[in-house]
């Protein structure tokens, strides 16, 4: 089977839709990851297509000449005196252009508050047939694979998942047994990107690399293939590698590519020396 990749908005982060749609088809992606409510990260646009009604028809226009798809949109946050009915518009937008996931993250400590607005949210995009999955940051209040599951669990939503963030799990110290106990039909996309393996004590740093500072995969020291390995393959991988520092150089299109290109060549060396492992562990037992 072959995987299939999507161009995580935050990777070109100033990128509007329709441009972010065209530069995924010219590098060779196969969706995109579009954030469409505003977080207010610096560096970040307002990218409303429910407002902005000449944005999501150059939007629509981009799909249509493309061929390129929407995965998910993000970041549908769960936080003090929220109105999960804000995210309506986005969701209804997701849906009209061929969306499929939403991506959510927990930045409360009231978790019985958590689990109900979870819960409306979940609710509220079913109506689009849209699933909602939700991250661990390591800098939000869920920030571990237990307590995203702990979560889901209370919630108990049909169309409730879990989405992994190859950084966000190597910084949160959860295993790879633990990921392997997890269900399968809660994964329906993951993130891809790299870092050194050293966890940054400051918040502030720590806030840096997810933001600005995420390395090609297999670049830095994050078990990258254990992690991919460990979740369903027919999972799309959305790539979400934001490196100011690079995108400056080499413009957002040739980083989007290299972002495409690296990831693809390191998983696909992974996956051909993982089979020549099983095959000759096969071997030796049948000695």
């Amino acid at each position: 089977m072959t995987r299939q990749y999507s161009l995580a908005h935050l990777t070109v982060l100033e990128c509007s839709p329709p441009e972010v749609v065209k530069i995924a088809y010219r590098t060779g992606y196969d969706f995109v990851s579009l954030r469409l409510m505003n977080m207010g990260v610096k560096g970040e646009h307002n990218h409303d297509l429910a407002k902005n009604k000449q944005l999501l028809n150059e939007t629509k226009a981009a799909f249509a000449d493309t061929g390129i798809r929407l995965l998910d949109i993000e970041l549908a946050r769960i936080y003090d005196n929220m109105d999960p009915k804000s995210y309506l518009p986005s969701f209804e937008i997701a849906a009209e252009i061929g969306g499929k996931h939403v991506l959510s993250s927990i930045w409360t400590d009231n978790l019985s508050y958590a689990v109900d607005k979870f819960g409306e949210v979940c609710d509220l995009a079913e109506q689009f047939d849209l699933t909602v999955d939700l991250e661990f940051v390591p800098i939000a209040s869920i920030k571990n694979l237990a307590g995203a599951l702990d979560i889901l669990r209370q919630v108990n939503k049909s169309n409730a998942g879990l989405m992994i963030d190859t950084h966000h799990f190597h910084r949160s110290g959860d295993t790879l047994e633990d990921l392997l106990e997890v269900p399968s039909s809660l994964f329906r996309f993951l993130h891809l990107c790299d870092a050194p393996a050293k966890i940054p004590i400051s918040q502030d740093e720590m806030v840096r690399i997810i933001r600005e500072n995420r390395l090609y995969v297999g670049e830095g020291d994050i078990d990258v293939a254990g992690i991919v390995n460990s979740i369903p393959p027919d999972t799309p991988c959305s790539i979400e590698i934001p490196n100011t520092k690079r995108a400056k150089e080499l413009g957002y299109e040739e980083f989007a590519r290299r972002c495409l290109d690296t990831a693809k060549e390191y998983l696909s060396f992974h996956s051909t020396r993982e089979k020549s492992l099983r095959k000759n562990t096969a071997n030796l037992k049948n000695k």
